[in-house]
């Protein structure tokens, strides 16, 4: 016969079995009642341009990477070619992510064409069709990462990021950008007179995108729409009521399609305005926080003004490498995260390495406060159970 002390064990094994973390497997299909939930309890934690610290931007494997390492969103920036096709592509040109200079056969595709009031030569994306494309390799970046996956991936599409999304084991958000509006519509039609804007919106009805921020709809599929030009974020507020954010660039770089400046998209009477269509705004993180000789200065007080109007505020790019992580953290990419996570209250990072995050955050705050009383009386079981003696 069992001793009465095996009783409260066995109940100790079922309360760990049910409160246990779960794993982040590689993408694959599954029946979307069997889904990971998104957690909504911390700062989201936002692969940025997939997990690119490791592998070349924008392709499957950088996105697939990143949902294993944890991701809860995985943010694409979203291009035409000139076919119409929408593809994931950060450059308007293809010259420092590709091997088109590998491509003879497209040696005199090369332009010039006015981007933000700059002339700006190379292969730009929208003069290459979709089966042009296609025939690219993606190559990595920055020079001091990894070379290894060079020329092994191809440039997808939106329809292709979002499948990596929907076949995740877990519910994985996307965070398209409406990106580089103005040029894309200048050199890119559609049939009906439709514009960019329309053929994303489009796109993410096609896959089943809708609703608006934690509404039940929306933590099925998450969405972030995000884009640096206003005038497409509010043109689609009429299309969809999927939440978006404002990104907001240097202090020396206007806006792209209302040339306003930095100031006064971040003045009190612009997020008043700005509110009514957005859920937040993406800042670069070196505007919020200032830095001079690679130390930080004093702080803005952007983010308690977008607070006080109910916007998220999602700062750009963390990056682990010692020349993006200021002195001030002691080169030392945890403490970034806790500065920004803990003293700055932000809700969202656009990081490089989602690995790095993601650690930092189940070391730091890995439970919801509903799953934080169930571990404080995971643990007085537990030392109750400490004090039975078996004979």
């Amino acid at each position: 016969m069992d001793s009465p002390s095996v009783i409260p064990y066995i109940f100790l094994l079922l309360l760990v079995g049910c409160s246990a973390r779960p794993l982040y497997p590689l993408p694959g299909r599954r029946n979307d009642r069997n889904k990971q939930p998104l957690q909504t309890f911390r700062a989201y934690n936002i692969a940025h341009r997939g997990s690119n610290g490791e592998i070349p931007e924008e392709t499957a494997a950088a996105y697939m990477r990143a949902i294993e390492e944890g991701t809860d969103f995985i943010e694409t920036d979203i291009l035409a070619s000139k076919d119409g096709a929408l593809i994931c592509f950060h450059d308007v040109i293809l010259d420092d992510t590709t091997d088109i200079a590998n491509h003879k056969e497209f040696a005199d595709r090369k332009r010039t064409y006015d981007v933000q009031g700059v002339n700006t030569t190379g292969y730009f994306l929208v003069d290459f069709t979709l089966e042009e494309l296609k025939l690219l390799r993606v190559k990595q970046r920055y020079p001091f990462r990894d070379q290894q996956y060079n020329g092994e991936f191809s440039i997808i599409t939106f329809e292709e990021f979002i499948s990596i999304a929907l076949d995740a084991h877990r519910v994985v958000g996307i965070y398209p950008e409406i990106k580089n509006p103005v040029l894309i519509n200048q050199h890119v039609k559609w049939p009906g007179g439709k514009k960019f804007e329309d053929k994303f919106v489009e796109t993410l009805k096609k896959y089943g995108y809708k609703g608006s921020y934690m509404s039940k709809q929306w933590l099925k599929q998450p969405a972030f729409i995000q884009s640096f030009a206003p005038t497409s974020l509010i043109y689609i507020s009429n299309q969809t009521d999927l939440p978006k954010i404002f990104l907001i660039d240097d202090t020396n770089t206007p806006t792209q399609d209302t040339n306003q400046s930095y100031w006064e998209i971040t003045a009190d009477g612009y997020l008043d305005y700005i509110k009514d269509y957005v859920v937040g705004i993406g800042p670069w993180k070196d505007t919020i926080v200032p830095c001079s000789n690679n130390y930080l200065q004093t702080p803005s007080d952007l983010i308690a003004r977008a607070h006080a109007r109910n916007l998220q505020v999602h700062p750009y790019t963390f990056r682990n490498e010692n020349q993006f992580v200021h002195f001030n953290f002691s080169e030392d990419p945890y403490n970034e995260y806790d500065y920004w996570i803990n003293k700055m209250g932000v809700d969202g990072l656009f990081t490089d390495f989602t690995g790095s995050l993601h650690h930092y955050q189940e070391w730091t705050n890995p439970f919801a406060s509903g799953e934080k009383e169930a571990t404080r009386l995971l643990n007085k079981i537990e030392l109750m159970l400490s004090k039975f003696k078996y004979t």
